[in-house]
């Protein structure tokens, strides 16, 4: 069974930046497919950014790519998502989630994920 473990969350002013961590237990890493989505208040999960289990391939929700980064370190079993000039509709819980096997093509798809953390608040103020 895969944990995952997400940090990094907390509270910023609008333009600000944060990186979030997911930390993976309980299955080599290197054969997970992982992603972040995010949830906000009243509104339904969505796909934030996803990377493949060698990081040769990221792929990432149209509108944020040009603002956050996902990578992952294999070697410590954690992925990162790193998020400059947050805006207050990015507020949200951010969620880790990850598959086994090879990511493509439903990178974006959350029924895709077998394993999910408990996610991270992360709140952007005006």
């Amino acid at each position: 069974q895969v944990q995952l473990v997400e940090s990094g969350g907390g509270l910023v002013q609008a333009g600000g930046s944060l990186r979030l961590s997911c930390a993976a237990s309980g299955r080599s890493f290197s054969e997970l497919s992982m992603g972040w989505f995010r949830q906000a208040p009243g509104k339904e999960r969505e796909f934030v950014a996803a990377i493949s289990r060698s990081a040769g391939s990221s792929y990432y929700k149209d509108l944020l790519k040009d603002r956050f980064t996902i990578s992952r370190d294999n070697a410590k079993n954690t992925v990162y998502l790193r998020m400059h000039s947050l805006k207050p509709e990015d507020t949200a819980v951010y969620y880790c989630a990850a598959k086994a096997g090879r990511l493509a093509p439903r990178f974006s798809v959350a029924s895709e994920y077998g394993y999910w953390g408990r996610g991270t608040q992360v709140t952007v103020s005006s």
